[in-house]
């Protein structure tokens, strides 16, 4: 099923992260599919923090929300990797090693452990290998792509991509900086290259309607305001609680109500881009 794969050349905050935790959390919610998070990172945990309580993502032995005993050290992308290198493999094997956030919804397969660039640098050339095993079991996978992820690596990710999702911020200088790569380089003008505005703000000059002109795009480009609310509970490890409380609101002078809006129009751009590029194969 579609591998989806959210990254940028910014060196700016873009929101991209929060972006990722957003929208799977958002589809995990909202239709029957099974999603896992792939985080990429390297020493950090800002992805995982979305779901849980920061002191409790690499505790070992802690209880999932499910019951069973939670990840530790031996579990996540490294303790998945040792499997492999064992060739002991099944349709099930990335699940095995990822951790429940809503059971036979959203899984995320905990980042890598160690603080040593040269051994991350390692873990991350497994990356390719375990989003095919992973696309065998789930029906979406959602990676959330590290810039300090080695340019070999990266590129295997993006080229096994069904959907590629740019993330941009609302600077005048990034958008033109954009306008240039996409002119010099083919890759940013195929027909699976989304794009998104993270860390939204709908009342900048630069808002979705005006970059979407500028940019001279067919279709609105999405975009993830940013959310007080939204960033505490992410912080707090209750993206989910936060986004269970606020899907379902329908008095237009909510705070949050714009915010929902943004994030549903992107997942369902998103599955229609999905769907569209099937219907040419």
């Amino acid at each position: 099923m579609p591998i989806i794969t959210f990254c940028s050349n910014e060196t700016k905050e873009t929101g991209q992260t929060m972006s990722v935790a957003t929208i799977a959390t958002y589809m995990a919610i909202e239709h029957n599919y099974k999603i896992l998070v792939v985080p990429t990172s390297f020493n950090d945990i800002s992805l995982e923090n979305c779901f849980w309580e920061y002191s409790k993502i690499r505790a070992s032995g802690a209880i999932k929300q499910d019951g069973t005993k939670s990840v530790g050290l031996e579990s996540g992308i490294e303790g998945l990797i040792k499997v492999l290198n064992s060739n002991r493999t099944s349709n099930e094997i990335v699940k095995n090693y990822s951790r429940t956030v809503l059971r036979d919804r959203l899984d995320v397969l905990p980042s890598a452990v160690t603080k040593d660039y040269k051994e991350y640098a390692q873990i991350t050339s497994y990356y390719s290998s375990i989003l095919t095993l992973a696309n065998r079991y789930y029906d979406l996978v959602l990676v959330d792509l590290d810039k300090r992820v080695p340019a070999q690596d990266a590129q295997a990710i993006i080229t096994q991509s069904d959907v590629i999702m740019i993330n941009l911020n609302q600077r005048l200088k990034a958008i033109n900086d954009f306008m240039a790569l996409r002119e010099k380089n083919e890759f940013y003008q195929k027909k699976n290259v989304m794009l998104l505005l993270g860390r939204y703000d709908s009342f900048s000059k630069y808002n979705n309607k005006n970059v979407t002109r500028y940019l001279k795009e067919k279709k609105l480009i999405s975009a993830i305001p940013y959310n007080t609310l939204l960033f505490e509970a992410a912080c707090e490890g209750t993206i989910i609680d936060f986004m269970l409380r606020v899907k379902n609101i329908t008095d237009d002078t909510d705070r949050n109500i714009n915010f929902v809006k943004e994030v549903k129009e992107a997942s369902n751009n998103i599955l229609f881009k999905l769907d569209e590029l099937q219907m040419k194969f």
